[in-house]
């Protein structure tokens, strides 16, 4: 195995251990160190890092996890992703936790907060409430007290106090990892053959396991490694994965897009890893720092409560500016937030004359044939109909 094949199944591993050894073995490491988990749309990781946590992203429990225990306290027909982090509180694996953080993602993570406290009630359990109205004169100012708000009661757990020079260090941290996170998108938008959907994927969702100062090392040295690997240009469509925010796709489905030869130039896949498509404005103030990033350089989502003309106007820009022959919905079964944004996006689409296909998929899916199918026809009639404008022209 190649340098570079051992830091993709590294990366991998991570992400698929539902027992959490490498974090397990990382709090142990060092006395005094604490894990805080969080729902991976976005969470504000710097001050988790800051105030002496590392911040765990909770990806569900995927195919390696059989619901049971949880579907006595959950109604089957919301999304995977809460019904398997559930299970994994549950069946102990997440016992290595010393809070977890939720947020005013959707009606489902509300009230999954509320259960989690309910069942496990000597784990810290904390609800970050966003700002519902970001143009308000006093959304800022209110955002502060609740960032300040979660500061003091991490502190209560971990012994530590979130100086501003803590969050000025973790600031520029997780700047750096979302720099290289962007250098290794422009790769895949580059050249898809390059680097897989699936390796992609891995490296986004790792971002949320490790300790942040040894994953910037391995993105550093991946970029490093990836313009000479050996590879074969491929012929295909360029597409925008969209609809993915929260419950992440199978990495199978992934593999079956590259392989039907939709190339997936950009995505919302781990957007809560890169939540902010710019760098931040750093000031004499790390706190308003954070506080203006989320709401100047967020990337608008249905779940950060943005106008929907806007989402759309900026699924259509990302489509354009990537070069993209499409678009393609990937929602998770019962994701009402993604599915609502469906409708809304798909007419902005059809005004603009860029085709779209829609998928769905829940984290124990075992055939992906039917999508393959769908993906397939889908790339070849934008390439047969790319052959025929050309041929009239």
């Amino acid at each position: 195995m190649s340098r570079l094949e051992s830091l993709f199944s590294a990366a991998r591993a991570a992400v698929e251990d539902t027992e959490f050894r490498a974090l397990r073995a990382w709090k142990e490491e060092q006395p005094g160190r604490h894990c805080v988990g969080f729902f991976p749309v976005y969470a504000p990781q710097e001050l988790l890092w800051a105030a002496g946590a590392l911040p765990v992203a909770l990806w569900g429990g995927g195919d390696q996890v059989e619901v049971e225990r949880a579907d006595a306290r959950l109604q089957s027909f919301i999304c995977s992703i809460s019904r398997s982090t559930l299970e994994l509180g549950m069946t102990g694996r997440l016992d290595f936790l010393d809070g977890i953080l939720f947020s005013s993602l959707c009606d489902v993570a509300r009230n999954l907060s509320g259960v989690w406290q309910r069942n496990f009630p000597g784990m810290l359990c904390e609800y970050l409430h966003y700002p519902q109205n970001p143009a308000s004169g006093g959304a800022r100012d209110y955002y502060r007290g609740e960032l300040e708000r979660l500061a003091g009661r991490l502190a209560a757990v971990t012994g530590t106090e979130v100086t501003a020079e803590r969050l000025e260090h973790a600031i520029g941290l997780y700047e750096r990892q979302r720099a290289l996170l962007r250098s290794l998108a422009a790769v895949r938008t580059a050249e898809p053959w390059r680097l897989s959907l699936e390796e992609h994927a891995a490296l986004l969702r790792s971002c949320g396991r490790r300790d942040p100062r040894a994953q910037n090392a391995v993105l550093e040295e991946l970029l490093a490694l990836l313009p000479a690997r050996e590879c074969r240009r491929r012929d295909g469509v360029r597409v925008v994965l969209e609809g993915s925010f929260c419950e992440q796709p199978p990495m199978d489905l992934l593999r079956v897009l590259d392989e039907a030869h939709c190339f997936v130039v950009d995505s919302d896949l781990g957007r809560g890893m890169n939540w902010f498509r710019r760098p931040l404005a750093r000031g004499d103030d790390p706190w308003d720092d954070l506080v203006a990033a989320y709401f100047e350089s967020a990337e608008p989502s249905v779940v950060r409560h943005h106008d929907s003309a806007e989402r759309s106007a900026r699924l259509v820009e990302r489509a354009r500016a990537h070069r993209a022959d499409g678009v393609v919905f990937c929602t998770a079964k019962f994701c009402e937030p993604a599915l609502y944004d469906f409708v809304l996006h798909k007419a902005a689409l059809e005004r603009e004359g860029i085709p779209f296909l829609s998928v769905e998929f829940e984290e124990k899916m075992a055939s992906f044939e039917s999508i393959r199918t769908q993906a397939e026809t889908f790339s070849e009639s934008i390439l047969f109909f790319a052959e025929e404008k050309e041929a009239v022209s």
